[in-house]
């Protein structure tokens, strides 16, 4: 029996998607080969890649002027080959300049891998609140690189409710945990990115889309594999990509097609959400303590309402056992902050928001 995933990644996958890919093991598109015995640069994997970009394209509505990437290394990866492509100088050069906005543990980790190779500047932070509100994002000073964002924090469950106007300076954002949830205008970003383990497939790929003016300032001495230009000459084929996922992206994009696109999953996202934050407002045991402008249609944190530390602490272990138990599986909160949290991704249906609700009403 198949449990409700509530897993902040890897996380859920469509069943569709699931039951497809089974019956594809061992023999896809009538090769009579597994996607994951294929060459990638065979005649085979070609037309499998150039379609899950082209579905990719389709979906998030990116502008002809970009650049899509199939690559590894998961978005963490990202925190170094963003600033070593945008704002890294050759040596004996001063650093160039990066705004980043810390609105979260992640968040955190992009800006301090950046300060290796970019003077960073953090003009606003979360932090003074447990990361639970998004911050006003003030403007670049003129010459700055880019600017940072992460549109979705996973662990703490806020999310930007606007696009921040960065100017002529370019914004990038890392959108792991939001992509494809809802729609999102690529043009307003220089560079987006995302690891695949949420809303895209399994781990072990990671979506790059890089405006192309932003591609071919690396130093010199940047590692080939860490330089945007060569990945975007060799169309993801400098070294061997991760085929099979590249494979599951596309069958994932194919199910969301089917099912109305973009607007048409928004539109379930948020009726989830609506529906859990509804219960979690009128709980008399558990609470939201994310501010209500910021709360993320993704990733949810909730408490126990229980005032004593300790107490509180082992109620939700409890809970925690009890709706694993139930089928209800993977909903402790990040060890760095505690509680649960339900992740909800376009993968999770309504029905299983609706098994915890009922879940937390029996426990409570």
């Amino acid at each position: 029996m198949r449990v409700y995933n509530f897993s902040p990644g890897p996380s859920a996958l469509p069943l569709a998607v699931l039951e497809k890919a089974a019956s594809e093991m061992t023999d896809v598109n009538g090769t009579g080969q597994s996607v994951m015995e294929m060459s990638h640069r065979s005649k085979d994997y070609k037309p499998i890649i150039e379609k899950t970009e082209a579905l990719l394209r389709e979906l998030m509505g990116i502008p002809s002027n970009y650049k899509v990437l199939f690559l590894q290394g998961g978005a963490s990866l990202q925190f170094s080959m963003v600033p070593l492509n945008l704002a890294a100088s050759e040596p004996g050069l001063p650093k160039k300049k990066a705004v980043y906005i810390d609105t979260g543990i992640w968040a955190k980790k992009a800006a301090d891998e950046a300060a290796k190779y970019a003077e960073v500047s953090i003009p606003a932070s979360s932090k003074d609140k447990a990361y639970t509100y998004i911050p006003a994002a003030p403007a670049p000073e003129a010459g700055t690189a880019y600017y940072h964002i992460t549109f979705n924090n996973t662990i703490v469950g806020t999310k930007w409710a606007s696009i921040p106007d960065t100017g002529a300076v370019p914004l990038v954002s890392d959108i792991s945990s939001c992509i494809l949830s809802e729609p999102l205008d690529v043009s307003r970003f220089g560079i987006l990115y995302a690891g695949a383990q949420k809303n895209l497939g399994p781990a072990g790929t990671t979506v790059v889309i890089i405006r192309e003016d932003l591609i071919g300032h690396a130093p010199s001495l940047t590692p080939a594999l860490l330089r945007y230009d060569i990945h975007a000459g060799e169309g993801s084929m400098y070294n061997t990509p991760p085929c099979y996922g590249i494979y599951i992206i596309g069958l994932v994009l194919e199910w969301l097609k089917n099912l109305g696109g973009v607007p048409a999953i928004e539109q379930k996202n948020r009726e989830k959400a609506k529906l859990f934050y509804a219960y979690l407002e009128s709980s008399k045991s558990f609470l939201s303590p994310v501010e209500k402008p910021f709360r993320s249609l993704m990733n949810i944190p909730f408490v126990s309402r229980e005032t004593d530390p300790d107490r509180r602490k082992d109620i939700e272990a409890r809970f925690v056992r009890e709706a694993a138990t139930a089928g209800l599986v993977n909903l402790a909160g990040h060890r760095l902050v505690g509680g649960m949290r339900a992740s909800i991704y376009n993968a999770m249906p309504i029905e299983g928001v609706k098994a915890l609700i009922a879940f937390m009403e029996r426990f409570a």
